[in-house]
């Protein structure tokens, strides 16, 4: 038996403003009053025209065909937008604007990313968001610009699936072409060759749940075999798929050229310009950074994990050794974002207040430990350390450090105990106190030879 799975993906396009009015293009919807970001356009009210398509998401678009290896258009080209009828309270108007359909040509097609197949991408708007429970309906997203990217039916696993669609998320994240906040959201298609039609997944949220259904759709295939083509809902609680509707066709949809709006015509020139801004990928990034700084290929993966981090690697490096840098960002700097649940974008991190950071290290005016508690403060904003270090200069002569090490042998004797009878790890706890007690500026190195001394 050979699965067939297919992707339709559903991203939140990078824009200040909706596709066709000029409310904004927030982050999380969620996050705002329901119903206060519209206007008459994205509610479909009677006798409001569309504005002319947001020129920044159209540009987003062309960037994702090229990221996406698709084939250069025919040029010139025009893109018209068809009116995709159907009736569901999330879309006002009876229909969704969207470049696809029986008269469309897509923004880009024919392209390849690791290895599948990309049958097309294009843009459309999201409908509002529909509460079928309650019947309540929010058109503060109604509007926002999407990609819709196709592939073909070239996956053969869901756990292939799931590596795929993080580096797709990843690679578009690096040009700023969707919100990879908002998530993505997928269509999913699945049959087994000779065995079984084809079904779709409609609305599937988040890369985990995409993953869970098709995993239980894989396995219903296996056992019901349908002979039906199927559209069908994805019950996260249940953890299976449920019944919709029979498969509807394209002709279903009564796709039409949308006679409120002119079709828009590309030119060489833009997608030359678009061309050439466009920043590497994931992958030319990993593999520079490996050759260029002599970086393993495991830490360099973690810097291109986010493009912020990388870059915030590349410009700290810029004035301290690539070595030295590298697990103050891929350790330290990752635990702080780790522990405080917070990405790049969410912070104010510049990297000379960082640079500096090391520098102080290097130049031994500050402990790595002292490094470490003032790296937590850069959190929600990062500053100058220069001012911070003043008060935190490193001791390391005898005289200073030896009154404080006989107070804490004094202060601690089970521990000293405890080493002398041959637990050897003791001294770590009593290094720590020792550090405690000097604020983290006694050097380490120092402290330790002191202290194994007076042990003896």
């Amino acid at each position: 038996m050979k699965p067939k799975i297919g992707l339709e993906i559903h991203g939140y396009l990078e824009t200040k403003e909706k596709l066709f009015c000029n409310c904004q293009n927030f982050h999380d919807m969620k996050k705002i009053k329901p119903n206060t970001n519209i206007c008459p356009i994205c509610t479909g009210q009677p006798g409001s025209k569309p504005m002319l398509p947001n020129r920044a998401a159209i540009d987003k678009i062309i960037q994702i065909g090229l990221m996406l290896n698709c084939k250069p258009v025919t040029l010139p080209k025009v893109l018209i937008f068809q009116r995709k009828h159907y009736n569901w309270p999330d879309m006002p108007t009876g229909y969704q604007k969207t470049i696809s359909g029986a008269y469309s040509i897509p923004v880009a097609e024919n392209g390849e990313f690791l290895g599948i197949r990309i049958k097309e991408a294009h843009l459309e708007e999201d409908p509002a968001a529909w509460n079928p429970d309650t019947g309540i309906i929010d058109y503060n997203r109604a509007g926002v610009p999407l990609v819709e990217i196709v592939t073909e039916p070239d996956f053969k696993n869901p756990e292939q699936v799931e590596f795929w669609l993080r580096q797709l998320i990843l690679t578009l994240s690096y040009i700023k072409a969707i919100n990879r906040d908002a998530g993505i959201k997928a269509d999913v298609n699945i049959s087994i060759s000779g065995v079984s039609e084809r079904t779709e997944i409609k609305n599937v949220n988040s890369v985990t749940e995409i993953v869970k259904a098709a995993n239980s759709e894989l396995n219903r295939h296996k056992n019901k075999k349908p002979k039906k083509q199927e559209t069908r809902r994805w019950n996260s609680e249940l953890e299976e798929t449920e019944l919709m509707r029979l498969k509807e066709n394209a002709e279903d949809y009564r796709f039409i050229p949308d006679p409120d709006l002119p079709g828009i015509k590309l030119t060489k020139q833009r997608i030359e310009k678009i061309k050439n801004n466009l920043p590497e990928s994931p992958i030319e990034k990993l593999n520079r950074i490996i050759k260029k700084h002599k970086i393993d290929k495991e830490n360099a993966e973690i810097l291109t994990q986010n493009i912020d981090i990388a870059e915030l690697y590349e410009k700290v490096i810029e004035k301290i050794n690539p070595k030295f840098a590298l697990p103050w960002i891929t350790v330290e700097w990752f635990g702080v974002l780790n522990h405080n649940k917070k990405t790049m974008d969410e912070l104010e991190t510049k990297p000379k207040h960082i640079a500096e950071l090391l520098e102080l290290i290097q130049e031994k005016k500050i402990t790595p430990l002292k490094a470490k508690e003032i790296l937590r403060k850069f959190i929600p904003k990062s500053f100058s350390p220069k001012q911070l270090a003043k008060n935190s200069e490193k001791i390391d002569d005898e005289k200073t450090l030896l009154p404080v090490i006989k107070k804490v042998i004094q202060e601690n004797h089970k521990t000293v105990e405890d080493y002398k009878s041959g637990e050897r790890k003791a001294i770590n706890f009593l290094i720590g106190q020792i550090m405690n007690s000097t604020n983290k500026r006694a050097d380490f190195q120092a402290v330790r030879k002191l202290l194994e001394k007076e042990l003896k």
